[in-house]
C-alpha cells in the first residue's frame, strides 16, 4: 500500500445531501495510508448523506487555507450544487491548483471547477447531468469514469469513488 503518512488533504463537503460513498470511501482509504483529513463545509457540525451518513464538519470552509493542505477535494451529491457559483470554494480551488496542489472533485463537483476556470483545456468528467456544463466552460469531457489531469483529477459519481481515491493516492505519493 502506498503511504502517505504526512499529507494533509482536505475535503468539503455540502451542508446537506453529500453523496456518502464519495466522502467515506476516499476518506477511508486516503486515511489508511497516512494522511490527516479534514472535513469542511459551509456549516460546522453534524452533516447527514444522501444516504443517512453522518459526517462531522470541523471547519467552515470560510476559514479553510489552501497552503494548508496538499489536496483538495470537493465531494459531490446533490447538495454539492451549493458551491457551484460559490467565491470561497472558487478561491480554495484555484488558489490550491495555483500552488501546484491536487485539486479533485467527483459527482457534480467538477462542475465547481469548471465554473472557476479550472478545467479550461483539461480532459474531466463528472456525472453526466454536469456534462453541458463542463463542455460550455471548455473542458474536454472525457466520460471516463476517472480523469486525471496534471494536478487536476475528477470522477464521475458514487461507483467510482474507490478508483478516484486511488487516483487521488497516486498523485500524492512522495
Amino acid at each position: 500500500m502506498t503511504n502517505i503518512t504526512g499529507k494533509k488533504i482536505l475535503m468539503i463537503i455540502a451542508r446537506d445531501k453529500f453523496r456518502d460513498e464519495e466522502l467515506f470511501k476516499p476518506r477511508d482509504i486516503l486515511s489508511a495510508a497516512g494522511a490527516d483529513i479534514t472535513i469542511a463545509g459551509s456549516k460546522v457540525g453534524t452533516i447527514t448523506g444522501m444516504l443517512g451518513g453522518k459526517a462531522q464538519a470541523t471547519l467552515n470552509i470560510t476559514r479553510a487555507k489552501p497552503a494548508d493542505y496538499d489536496a483538495v477535494i470537493f465531494v459531490g451529491g446533490s447538495g454539492a450544487s451549493e458551491y457551484f457559483n460559490d467565491p470561497t470554494a472558487h478561491k480554495i480551488a484555484t488558489d490550491s491548483a495555483a500552488a501546484g496542489k491536487v485539486v479533485a472533485a467527483i459527482c457534480i463537483a467538477p462542475s465547481m471547477l469548471a465554473n472557476a476556470g479550472l478545467l479550461k483545456g483539461k480532459n474531466a468528467t463528472c456525472y453526466a447531468s454536469e456534462k453541458s456544463n463542463l463542455v460550455a466552460h471548455q473542458a474536454n469531457y472525457t466520460g471516463k469514469s476517472v480523469e486525471v489531469d496534471g494536478d487536476i483529477i475528477t470522477a464521475d459519481g458514487p461507483t467510482s469513488a474507490e478508483a478516484f481515491a486511488q487516483a487521488i493516492l497516486t498523485a500524492l505519493r512522495p
